[in-house]
């Protein structure tokens, strides 16, 4: 599989990805707090692997500008009906990836993003070129490393015949040494779960 067979797995799974409720409310909204709390009114924010726009039609309005990015035309089609119904200046969705997008900006956002790409350390390097001086990059990523080990069985299978995407296999810490290894300083690490065990660390990483 490629990137472009990855675009169009989640083109086909758009408009049903769009019409589910979001999984664990409580633990959105503790997402979107302390992402927040932590960009400024004048910051330039980039949002990669925006889906269909949900998060950036909520934290848009706090920031400078924000370009909401995704591999899916499809996404970021249905990000733009939702826009057009509830118009914020500054606020910008495009077909793109981190290797075709234009700096600088002052915070990078990658939810549910990074184990989707195929080159973990090259996209982190791209993000760090992106960033000005000091920026921050703020992420939320499952490491499926850590889930049940028939997670890791059943994706080889279900991405052979297509019903799955490029899906890539760390653990928590390994995660912590490509960033690392990317050139960022890990500024936080929280659990957002409300209840259980949560293998999707919140990290705040500042750029060295």
């Amino acid at each position: 599989m490629t990137i472009e067979s990855d675009a169009r797995f989640w083109d086909q799974a758009a408009r049903k990805y769009a019409a589910r409720p979001i999984a664990a409310p409580a633990e959105y909204e503790r997402t979107l707090d302390r992402t927040r709390a932590l960009l400024k009114s004048g910051d330039r924010v980039l949002e990669l692997g925006c889906g269909t726009g949900t998060t950036a039609l909520r934290l848009a309005g706090d920031v400078e500008s924000y370009l909401a990015t995704d591999i899916s035309a499809e996404m970021i089609a249905i990000a733009n009906e939702k826009h057009a119904k509830t118009p914020i200046r500054g606020l910008t969705f495009r077909v793109a990836t981190a290797d075709t997008t234009a700096g600088p900006f002052d915070a990078i956002l990658g939810f549910n993003y990074l184990h989707l790409v195929r080159d973990l350390h090259g996209t982190l390097c791209r993000i760090h070129a992106l960033l000005v001086a000091d920026g921050v990059f703020i992420s939320k990523t499952p490491c499926v490393g850590e889930m049940n080990p028939l997670v890791r069985l059943v994706l080889p299978a279900m991405r052979a015949i297509g019903m799955a995407p490029h899906a890539g296999v760390f653990t928590s810490e390994r995660l912590r040494e490509f960033l690392n290894a990317g050139g960022f300083e890990i500024v936080a690490a929280e659990n957002h779960a409300t209840k259980g065990d949560d293998h999707r660390p919140y990290i705040v990483a500042r750029k060295r």
